[in-house]
């Protein structure tokens, strides 16, 4: 009992207990932190993949409408409602 209170009472535990109860607790890194920021990075790797799929997805149809005339009529008929001089468009709108 008597080496147990002398270790308690010795000034470089007691300095270690206090780092480590700061590191933990208190410090702007501390475990609440650490989670938060797991997280927060696993969440923008997600949109990362997310968005690395739809830039694939936009590239591989920019280069569809610059290589085929047809694509790119279908494109802008049906996005823009473009027409050719002879013709006339009806857009039905389903309920």
């Amino acid at each position: 009992m008597h080496r147990i209170l002398n270790i308690v009472k010795n000034k470089y535990v007691i300095a270690s207990l206090a780092f480590i109860v700061w590191m933990l607790f208190f410090d702007r890194n501390d475990l609440s932190s650490q989670y938060h920021y797991q997280s927060q990075l696993k969440e923008l790797q997600q949109e990362k993949e997310f968005y690395t799929k739809e830039i694939e997805k936009v590239e591989n149809d920019l280069n569809d409408l610059t290589s085929d005339p047809k694509k790119l009529q279908k494109f802008a008929r049906e996005k823009y409602f473009m027409k050719k001089e002879n013709e006339d468009v009806y857009v039905i709108i389903h309920e």
